[in-house]
């Protein structure tokens, strides 16, 4: 089955790295990743930038020159980047900026509807965020208002699950990743954000998967097939991701 991975980070210790409350990633090259992806080789997918790799933009468009042109970005930026620099990044292959509310390291999330507006203006950008769906109430309005945006790791938790699936239903899209992370069951969840907005999912494998209880495996990707079926989860693995991204792989 055709896979567009919507969320891998590459960790790269010949670029930046900061420690982020004392953490910090082993080593994850871009061969490590297809390797471990294996006979699941991705047509495409979206390098993510993490909480430890702050506002470093030289790893990423790296990752995606290795990668390929079927690999886009996902960067954090402080508010003041320039709009010459965002459209320098779009050029490399960036395609949407995120907000780290869980880990830090990103811009502050009273920026969040500004700089959402602006990249989305400049570049055609659509806005992340690793954000605990209990704080998500809070930010509904905002985020309903915005032009395009999604969120990682389902959401993480129970609290705030019905706020998750009225996004879905209102245009958000909702990261199929991390499942180990979540403190719910997942099948369910899968189900139930399928059936408020067939669009909304899209699979990621999360890998490295740093600080989460446990990485990724090929049975969390089995998974998601048995709980959505084969056509639902063509949508989620593949034809949902590429879209959202505009990364034409075929």
């Amino acid at each position: 089955m055709k896979i567009f991975d919507a969320h891998l980070h590459i960790i790269d210790p010949a670029f930046p790295l900061i420690p982020n409350n004392g953490y910090l990633p082993e080593p994850f090259s871009c061969d490590d990743y297809l390797h471990r992806m294996g006979e699941f080789s991705p047509a495409g997918g979206a390098v993510v930038s993490g909480s430890f790799q702050g506002f470093d933009q030289s790893y990423l468009l790296a990752a995606l020159t290795k990668l390929g042109p079927s690999f886009c970005g996902v960067i954090q930026i402080p508010a003041t980047t320039s709009d010459d620099e965002i459209i320098r990044l779009a050029a490399g292959g960036v395609r949407a900026v995120r907000f780290n509310l869980k880990r830090g390291g990103s811009e502050e999330v009273s920026q969040l509807d500004r700089l959402a507006r602006r990249v989305y203006q400049l570049a055609g950008w659509h806005t992340e965020l690793y954000v605990d769906s209990c704080e998500l109430e809070a930010l509904f309005t905002t985020l309903v208002a915005l032009p395009a945006v999604s969120i990682d790791h389902l959401g993480l938790s129970k609290a705030g699950f019905t706020t998750l699936l009225r996004l879905a239903d209102r245009g958000v899209r909702i990261k199929a990743t991390g499942f180990s992370r979540v403190d719910f069951e997942v099948a369910p969840a899968l189900r139930a954000i399928y059936s408020a907005n067939p669009d909304a999912l899209m699979f990621g494998s999360d890998l490295p998967s740093t600080r989460a209880p446990r990485p990724y495996s090929h049975a969390d990707l089995q998974l998601l097939i048995d709980s959505l079926g084969e056509a639902a989860a063509a949508k989620v693995l593949y034809e949902n991701g590429a879209a959202f991204y505009k990364i034409s792989t075929r």
